[in-house]
């Protein structure tokens, strides 16, 4: 029993790790710039992570690849904010354990993920820029110019995932990956 219990941690491991690699590089080398950051469809990885793996790991993978692609990228001042953020939208996703990723509930998922995308980066930017002198009357208005581009961001994710999720569910990997 202890083996396989270390197996299944081991297979989780690894597959925390992969999902890393896939929001680093849907984060790092898919996106558009914009006023404070990026537009990106990384998160649509983040949302497949929290679906298929236990909440701990896919919160790690989320937390690590978006982190690592905004210190790589050269937006080290956000990577804080991003690793929190990136952790509570995989967060939104726990306990599903449904045999398909694309199921009523994900997809209900997608609106406080992208709710917390949206608020969590509106609240840092504006935090981030109250930090750095402006008052906070100009940093709470000077945040809502990303506000348009963070939605576009979770619109551009959420499709990326139902078309991995739908691709995916047709060929068993959920079913694999709890085996």
């Amino acid at each position: 029993m202890e083996r396989k219990k270390a197996h299944t941690h081991l297979k989780y491991l690894i597959l925390s790790a992969l999902f890393a690699a896939m929001i680093y590089i849907m984060t790092a080398f898919v996106h558009i710039p914009t006023h404070q950051g990026y537009v990106h469809i990384g998160d649509g990885c983040v949302f497949l992570a929290a679906c298929l793996l236990p909440a701990p790991y896919a919160m790690g993978a989320a937390a690590i690849g978006a982190g690592m692609s905004d210190y790589l990228s050269g937006y080290a001042i956000w990577v804080l904010p991003t690793m929190v953020i990136k952790a509570a939208m995989a967060s939104v996703f726990v306990g599903n354990r449904r045999p398909d990723i694309i199921c009523k509930r994900s997809l209900f998922c997608l609106i406080p993920a992208s709710a917390i995308c949206v608020g969590g980066y509106y609240l840092s930017g504006a935090l981030l820029a109250i930090l750095s002198g402006s008052p906070a009357a100009a940093a709470f208005s000077a945040a809502v110019a990303d506000i348009p581009s963070n939605i576009i961001q979770c619109i551009g994710s959420a499709a990326l995932f139902i078309f991995l999720g739908t691709a995916m569910d047709k060929t068993g990997t959920k079913k694999l990956i709890s085996e």
